[in-house]
This record gives structure tokens, sequence and C-alpha cells, in this order.
């Protein structure tokens, strides 16, 4: 018996400009297995839509006149139930995309990214994987997200406290940039467990995905310490 075909999935494009707009929804609508459920020119208008349309992806621009991206991120990731956030834009600022990712986005791409690979990034987020590599994390943890202030530090701390033994220790090879087969071989664990904790980790600190969890475990110091 073949199994259902899984249903395409449901984008929605963001971005002020329209020839972007329609080069976007002409190269992703393309796509057997995406559907472009609606565009918006401003960040304003993302969650009514996203209400309306329930798309799984949201791929939005980060500079619009009345609302940004990255506030209109900051938006949706709080919500119940939030599509997956890639930010798309010209920008390639350590500023921007920290402050992506710290707000919950799954990834940033830069504008002239080739197609193919904006296309892998939206089916690879759906899949439940942020749309940065092992290297990538290590490499802009070190390069942006160096020890916060006292008073973020300790927060970070806090939030870490409520962590196991265990989930401090995955807790920690995620931040060094380490793939779930890495920490499965490195702790002794199945790959089925590593994700288990990292799920468990991510509900009780209340992230978005396990590039928060490197953030805030490089906030606590966690990488610092063990380096």
């Amino acid at each position: 018996m073949t199994e259902p075909e899984a249903a395409p999935i449901r984008l929605l494009l963001v971005d002020d400009d329209p020839l972007v707009r329609a080069g976007l929804s002409m190269m992703l609508g393309g796509t057997p297995d995406i559907t472009i459920v609606g565009e918006a020119s401003d960040g304003s208008e993302v969650v009514p839509l996203v209400d309306r349309l329930s798309p799984d992806v949201v791929l939005m621009d980060i500079r619009m006149p009345t609302m940004d991206g990255l506030a209109a991120a900051e938006i949706l990731r709080k919500r119940a139930k939030a599509p997956e956030v890639i930010i798309l834009t010209t920008f390639n600022t350590d500023e921007h995309v920290l402050r992506a990712l710290r707000v919950g986005a799954a990834g940033f791409l830069l504008k002239d990214t080739p197609p193919a690979e904006i296309v892998t990034a939206v089916r690879r987020v759906v899949a439940g994987d942020p749309i940065l590599s092992p290297a990538v994390i290590r490499q802009l943890i070190a390069q942006v997200a160096g020890p916060g202030p006292d008073d973020r530090r300790n927060a970070a701390r806090e939030l870490l406290d409520q962590l196991s033994d265990r989930e401090r220790d995955v807790t920690l090879a995620v931040a060094q940039g380490r793939s779930n087969a890495e920490i499965s071989a490195e702790l002794h664990l199945s790959i089925a467990t590593v994700k288990a904790h990292v799920s468990r980790i991510l509900t009780k600190l209340d992230l978005n995905n396990r590039v928060q969890i490197a953030l805030l475990a490089r906030d606590a110091g966690l990488v610092d310490d063990a380096e």
C-alpha cells in the first residue's frame, strides 16, 4: 500500500517590491511541492494573512515601509502554531542575522541566493531544520554572539538551570554546532533520544529552534567555559 502524497508546502511571500515578489512567485510557484497561498507588501499585513491563509512558511524581506520583517517575525513566532519564518534580504549584516535568529526565524537568506537553494531552504524549515549548517552556527555564534552583558548572562543561566544534566549536555553540544548524529555518537544516545531531548529543551526554555538554544548557551557563557 503506497503512502498518501504529502500536501504541498503553503508559502506566503512578503516583500514591498512587486518585481521581487513576482520573481519569487514564478520561481517557487513552479515547484511541485510548494504552493504560493498569498503575497503581502508590508509586515503589517502578515498577521491577518497568516490567520486567513495558514501558511507553513513565511518568506519575508527585512526592510519594508510600515513594519519591517523582523518585527513581523517576532509577532508571528510568539503565536501558537506559528509558521516558520525565513528572512530574505539584501543586507548581510551581523546585527540583522542575530536579531532574526533571536526572534525565532528559522533562517536568513540573501536575495542573491540561487533559486535552488531557496527552494531547499523552504523544504528544510518545514522538516524542522534551521537553514544554518552546524558549521555556520559555529561561525555565527563566534562572530556575533559573544558573551553578553551581565544581566543577559544571568538571565540565560537562570533559564538553563531548569534543565537536567543530560539536557545541559545536549544544549552544550548544540551550542558547539554538533548535528544530531554527532551528539548521538558523542553522548552515546540514539538519534531519536537526542531529538527528544532537543524537543524538551525547546519546550522548557520556550524557544523556537536549536539556533536559539545555541545563542542562549553562548549568552550564559557555556561555550566559553567549555573551550
